[in-house]
């Protein structure tokens, strides 16, 4: 009797694992229509005089240019960010535990001061408190898309984070797994960057699809399918005490350069994928 109750169980359990993994769906961030639950952010307008160097912000949900729009490429619709404007477009929601997948490409389009520099943008990832920081945008943790650079780490604002990486002939810390924890933060002798090891981005122009995988305080870099950076202890300061961050909102960036974002969703998680930890 035992084991008949005994096999039943676990023949329940599979059947709930089985549902729970089915029933872990995808939720879409972006509608194709429009920026439903989204906000944007812009900074002033970039003057090669410097005349309106001590202009206000654009500001909050205030876009004059239509530097975010949805727009329709290569017959789906995209959120299209032309990057003629410094600042984010960010959700509302706040996200924790989770899998966040979407795809980008990049357009022809390059704007001052960035027009001899490469295509920039980002994903800024546990984003919290104001916009218009020092560095403009919310305090979180950098998913680097810049052309050549895709899956680099960057701390914007008070955050701290411990990555396994080396210095290179230059100087650069790399991420190299198995190698010593380094703590990346602003203003210290690490700094608040390092690069990605491999590179995995397609030639401009492609689709490139972006993984990112956050759980508890580790988040994994991924891009198209090769893990690049794995980013450990995420913490923020408070009162200058160091305290974990682990959640929050999804920006991304407008930098001088235009860029297409499509197909952006999320989905909760429960383990990181070992494969990718090897």
């Amino acid at each position: 009797m035992k084991r008949v109750c005994l096999v039943a169980c676990i023949t329940v359990l599979a059947v709930v694992s089985v549902f729970a993994q089915k029933t872990n769906q995808w939720q879409q961030l972006f509608n194709g229509k429009d920026l439903s639950g989204w906000e944007t952010y812009l900074d002033r307008p970039y003057s090669v005089s410097g005349q309106t160097d001590k202009a206000a912000p654009i500001g909050l949900n205030t876009d004059p240019n239509h530097v975010f729009s949805v727009v329709r490429i290569d017959g789906a619709p995209a959120l299209r960010i032309s990057g003629e404007t410094f600042g984010g477009i960010n959700t509302l929601a706040e996200f924790g535990n989770y899998h966040l997948q979407f795809e980008f490409k990049w357009g022809t389009q390059k704007w001052p001061p960035r027009l001899d520099r490469p295509r920039d943008s980002g994903l800024l990832y546990h984003s919290s408190g104001p916009h218009g920081t020092l560095m403009l945008w919310m305090e979180s943790f950098e998913f680097q898309i810049q052309e050549g650079d895709c899956g680099d780490y960057w701390g914007v604002m008070d955050v701290l984070a411990d990555i396994p990486a080396r210095k290179n002939d230059k100087g650069n810390y790399v991420y190299q797994p198995g190698a010593a924890p380094v703590t990346f933060q602003d203003k210290t002798a690490a700094g608040r960057w390092c690069i990605k090891n491999p590179d995995a981005e397609k030639p401009s122009g492609q689709w490139n699809v972006v993984d990112l995988y956050c759980l508890g305080n580790t988040c994994i870099h991924v891009i198209n399918g090769k893990a690049n950076l794995v980013v450990k202890n995420l913490r923020h300061l408070v009162d200058g005490q160091a305290v974990p961050l682990t959640r929050g909102k999804i920006q991304l960036q407008s930098e001088g350069a235009e860029i297409f974002y499509r197909n952006i969703r999320t989905q909760s998680l429960r383990q990181l994928p070992a494969e990718l930890l090897k």
